[in-house]
């Protein structure tokens, strides 16, 4: 029995994720999935999505996580 650790996401348990602050869908890309609405990439760590906007990697160009807040406030729904 081998263990391999791999960080391929089911692809059904992708398509149901969302981001936790932009709330859009995701795409893998690598070692990561991608938010479609501003692009903050979220670790797949063996095989396990990190969901948390605090490990979450910014867009090139954007320097916190305020300026991403600030810079897509438009497509940030508002928290219940």
């Amino acid at each position: 029995m081998t263990s391999e650790k791999t960080n391929t996401v089911d692809a059904d348990l992708v398509s149901i994720l969302r981001c936790p602050l932009t709330r859009s869908a995701l795409r893998p890309e690598g070692d990561f999935l991608v938010a479609e609405v501003g692009g903050l990439r979220y670790p797949v760590r063996e095989g396990i999505p990190v969901m948390l906007i605090e490990e979450a990697q910014l867009p090139e160009g954007i320097e916190s996580l305020d300026a991403f807040k600030t810079r897509f406030a438009a497509q940030i729904p508002p928290r219940p």
